[in-house]
């Protein structure tokens, strides 16, 4: 009796253990295809109608970002795909042009965006620009150390808008999808 009780659990480990078990594919992870976005803030830059009005001459604003987000190989190397998105909007009562230009570190232009707008009341301008397979080469972005933003006032510099708060706001994000394998 007692050695019944003790082949019964050691057969039913045994027909457990064989019935259930199949082989292990360990190779799977080679197939495995992991591909993250990544998405950030570029810049914010806000100008308000008083500061253009103080400023003679048609450029109010031109100013340099450092633009670093390609210095890591690890990230450089993997992006596949990205979308610069800009937000523009436009409260004064001037028409304005933007320019921005992409700089590599020889300060060698890459790329420009240029953005024209009348003045308010106007709807925000949203611009996205791919890069990529469905876009404009990757080349400009990984290649890209600073950027150049110019703001230029197309129209004079004594109007006022009647809107509250009347300025100039631009907004940049960037969004990339990463291979990792």
């Amino acid at each position: 009796m007692k050695v019944v009780r003790i082949l019964i659990p050691v057969l039913f480990g045994l027909m457990l253990g064989v019935s259930c078990s199949e082989k292990q594919d360990f190779e799977q992870l080679d197939d495995l295809e992991i591909t993250p976005s990544y998405e950030a803030s570029v810049f914010y830059i806000k100008a308000q109608e008083s500061l253009i009005n103080r400023i003679s001459g048609l450029r109010f604003f031109s100013q340099d970002f450092n633009f670093d987000a390609f210095e890591e190989a690890f990230f450089a190397n993997r992006v596949r795909s990205g979308v610069l998105t800009y937000e523009l909007e436009n409260t004064t009562s001037k028409p304005i042009e933007i320019s921005l230009e992409f700089l590599d570190e020889n300060e060698e232009v890459l790329d420009t965006e240029e953005f024209i707008m009348d003045a308010a009341p106007t709807a925000t301008l949203i611009r996205d620009v791919a890069y990529g397979a469905a876009g404009k080469s990757l080349d400009f972005i990984r290649n890209t150390s600073k950027i150049r933003l110019i703001a230029r006032n197309l129209g004079d510099n004594s109007s006022t808008s009647n809107l509250p708060d009347p300025a100039i706001i631009l907004r940049s994000s960037a969004k990339f999808t990463l291979e990792l394998k």
